[in-house]
């Protein structure tokens, strides 16, 4: 048997690609389906860790077969460029002939378009789901990007159903050739049984595709189904002053460590009532955070649920300190009030003051454990410490 096609029959490397992209489909799209329906229990709260853990597995193991989804189908069109196509056993039937083109063209487009945009969405996006292999979890000129990442993921989605469409119409074609014409067009792609000889395939298909592609970009923008960077309302950060100093810009960041991967976020609202005496290098500081307003990559809804942030029933997180210098470095050391909790912490901090003006940058590292966030989560689902980063410049009011 040959390994290679011919003018009337499809060679064993050929078929091969085929019923292996077959398989992958029929293992990627499932996956996918199940882990988005059990991650709507999550996205509401109250999911116990074990149904987490089944989400972060199903979403991994969706990514892998996908990227290997994506490679196959490179390799099948890098193969079929060097290979004669076989000739259609009804060329004569040209309306047919084009339909059946335009889908194969939408299939090979799918197979790579779905597995990419759903590697770039990803990539942009912060922690969650790695995918298994060891290559890393970036690309390439893709940065970490919340626009970015809801563009390709409503083009994931998007592209997914073109995927499923063309997929329902290549199989009704062949059954239609097995039960309806009952030729050999199935048996050329099952058993590699040769066939009539033909014109070739319509020269307009691949055209079509390309039409039909942009026309499903098109109706996907202007459904709301893609989102441009850019065009959505983002929420800016919002900070407020009330005390001497007055903060011009800031921003309030954390870190977690969700199955060994880094998920930043940040606090888009907080407000801070800042006294500070540069010659005593004494002061103090109120700040109030609106833990509703935090961003934190893919697990955001998550991470407002009971058992974590609890953002319904504590939506305020306050930090009280007293600002001393000591051995020149500034220090705040007070207490944070998180979920109900209260525990002492120190925030070293370097302060660099020009005329009326005040750049602030520190950090500090807390224990979830202690504010009972995450609760029953082993640390290798999640991490114990949390990262915290502060930064922000603010200028002196008038006396």
């Amino acid at each position: 048997m040959s390994l290679t096609n011919s003018a009337r029959h499809y060679g064993l490397i050929s078929r091969g690609l085929h019923w292996l992209t077959a398989l992958l489909i029929l293992t990627v799209v499932p996956l996918g389906f199940i882990a988005d329906w059990l991650s709507e229990g999550i996205r509401g709260g109250g999911a116990d860790q074990a149904v987490i853990d089944r989400v972060v597995l199903l979403f991994s193991l969706h990514k892998t077969v996908g990227i290997a989804i994506f490679f196959t189908a490179l390799l099948r069109i890098l193969w079929s460029l060097t290979q004669p196509r076989p000739a259609p056993l009804h060329a004569e039937r040209r309306a047919e002939t084009w339909l059946a083109e335009t889908v194969h063209w939408m299939l090979y487009g799918s197979l790579v378009l779905v597995p990419l945009t759903g590697w770039i969405d990803h990539a942009a996006s912060t922690g969650f789901a790695p995918i298994w292999w060891p290559f890393g979890q970036t690309l390439p000129f893709v940065p970490e990007d919340r626009g970015i990442a809801r563009l390709f993921g409503g083009l994931h989605v998007l592209f997914m159903w073109v995927l499923l469409i063309s997929l329902a119409l290549h199989i009704a074609g062949a059954m239609k050739h097995a039960v309806v014409d009952r030729d050999g067009t199935l048996a050329r792609m099952v058993r590699g049984l040769p066939g009539g000889a033909g014109s070739g395939p319509h020269g307009f298909a691949l055209l079509s595709a390309a039409a039909i592609w942009a026309g499903v970009v098109g109706i996907g923008i202007a459904a709301g189904a893609v989102t441009l960077p850019g065009t959505q309302t983002a929420q800016s950060a919002r900070t407020e002053s009330v005390g001497e100093w007055e903060v011009q810009q800031g921003t309030l960041g954390i870190e977690i460590t969700q199955m060994g991967q880094t998920v930043t976020g940040s606090f888009a609202q907080w407000s801070a009532d800042i006294s500070y005496d540069p010659e005593s290098g004494t002061g103090e500081v109120t700040v109030e955070i609106d833990i509703s307003s935090l961003t934190l990559g893919s697990v955001t809804s998550q991470a407002m649920g009971p058992d974590y942030f609890a953002a319904e029933e504590y939506p305020t997180a306050t930090f009280t300190a007293a600002i001393t210098r000591e051995d020149g470095q500034h220090v705040a050391r007070g207490d944070l009030t998180m979920k109900g909790v209260t525990v002492p912490v120190d925030m070293p901090f370097d302060l660099q003051i020009d005329g009326q003006t005040a750049v602030m940058e520190g950090s500090t590292t807390l224990e979830r454990a202690n504010y009972g966030i995450g609760d029953g989560v082993a640390e290798g689902s999640l991490g114990m410490t949390v990262p915290v980063t502060v930064s922000l410049t603010a200028a002196r009011g008038a006396p």
